[in-house]
């Protein structure tokens, strides 16, 4: 019996060093490049090494299926004359939905190579900044800047074949000059039924619900607020607790000051992470996978940076562009900009 439970205490001892995390030390990165011809490219679903959609400013919806060999492009437009600027894009697991700015908001389902129209909303006032799906595929959720006193949420219960915007009896209100950012689909961010969304302007909040959107709660953080360029731009959770919040102020993408943020209680409260640490401005920040939630790359238009202390402590590691960020796996992941693709692999 002795003998049994020393194996078991052995066993047990084996597994807690296997799973013990090994920060890497990463000083310089290699991006592969692919010029995009026509396209700003800020929203990107990446499904394996060699496959990745994308959404586009000029009404363009495309992929590679064969590592960027070859990209394939659906061009979209609306009673032939407008254009959509796509800055959104989701999955469900078969079906791809792209959702554009400005007035009128159209979000569109890309299966098998066509392209049908979902939802349509008209408002002076109306910009859907980011859309993602939950995890169960049915749920899917897309925020905007408010048209009204309340933040512009819609939501999807069948996989994105029925959407509906949420009355703003039923959400959190709005303050004044507080909205949202479509710099790279990743204000939005989900885990099971949870959603968390982070906003910016004359504060930079998060919205929070963990029942589909159906009520809400709302945590300060902080992170410069006050005028238009500033506030939270991106944010992630490596579960349910702890989480990472990066922005700052798009108008001085060189300041840093209070641009990031870091959470371990599922982003009731958050602390800042010191300015003495880079990176400065970044529109998109995401956990690596198979990490435990220790190594954490940001990227923008001043370059991309890389933690391995969960965001204390910053590298910069490339000088290049980019607006969006995605892993594939703890070595791989693509990555959109202005006018390219990029795929790194570490």
């Amino acid at each position: 019996m002795k003998r049994i439970i020393v194996l078991i205490f052995t066993f047990l001892f084996l597994i807690a060093c296997k799973q013990e995390y090994k920060p890497r030390i990463i000083e310089q990165v290699s991006i592969k490049a692919f010029k995009m011809d026509s396209s700003s490219i800020r929203a990107i679903q990446v499904v394996d090494s060699e496959t990745i959609f994308y959404a586009g400013s000029n009404g363009d919806v495309g992929y590679t299926t064969d590592n960027g060999t070859l990209w394939n492009a659906l061009n979209i437009r609306y009673q032939d004359s407008i254009i959509p600027h796509f800055r959104s894009l989701g999955f469900n697991g078969s079906d791809y939905f792209a959702l554009s700015i400005g007035n009128p908001a159209l979000l569109y389902k890309i299966s098998e190579g066509e392209a049908t129209l979902q939802y349509v909303e008209e408002d002076d006032n109306v910009f859907y900044d980011a859309l993602t799906f939950f995890d169960d595929n049915l749920h899917g959720i897309a925020v905007g800047d408010p048209t009204e006193n309340c933040a512009s949420i819609i939501v999807t219960e069948d996989g994105g074949e029925n959407w509906n915007k949420i009355p703003c009896d039923n959400l959190p209100e709005i303050n004044k000059g507080e909205a949202f950012f479509a710099a790279s689909n990743t204000n939005i961010k989900t885990i099971g039924s949870t959603v968390w969304i982070a906003s910016g302007g004359n504060n930079a909040r998060i919205l929070k619900s963990t029942n589909y959107g159906k009520t809400w709660q709302v945590f300060e953080t902080p992170i410069i607020q006050g005028n238009g360029p500033q506030g939270i731009y991106s944010i992630d959770f490596f579960n349910e607790n702890t989480g990472i919040i990066v922005g700052g102020d798009y108008s001085k993408p060189l300041e840093n000051k209070a641009n990031k943020a870091i959470t371990a209680d599922g982003g009731k409260t958050w602390t800042l992470v010191s300015d003495n640490q880079k990176p400065n401005y970044k529109s998109c920040v995401q956990y690596v996978p198979n990490t435990f939630g220790k190594e954490v790359f940001a990227v923008g238009k001043t370059g991309v940076s890389f933690s391995n202390d969960g965001g204390l402590t910053w590298t910069e590691v490339s000088k290049e562009s980019y607006y969006a960020i995605q892993f594939i796996d703890e070595n791989t992941a693509w990555l959109s900009g202005h006018q390219k693709i990029g795929k790194l692999e570490l």
